[in-house]
């Protein structure tokens, strides 16, 4: 293949490591997805954890001081 000649087709088949080459690909884009998504997910539970501490504490204040 020179460079006036181009075939997606030839482009996609990689030279016969499609599927390595494609499920390479699919990983990473997966890993870096999952890279951002579950410290989101991760952030949303430690602050919900921490307000329900919060209020606890409150309450267990309250409680003492007989409020």
């Amino acid at each position: 293949m020179n460079g006036s000649e181009f075939s997606w087709s030839e482009f996609f088949d990689m030279g016969g490591y499609a599927f390595f080459v494609w499920w390479s690909y699919g990983i990473f884009f997966a890993v870096i997805i999952a890279n951002i998504i579950w410290p989101l997910t991760q952030r949303k539970q430690v602050i919900r954890r921490v307000k329900r501490a919060i209020k606890r504490e409150a309450m267990q204040k309250s409680q003492e001081t007989g409020e």
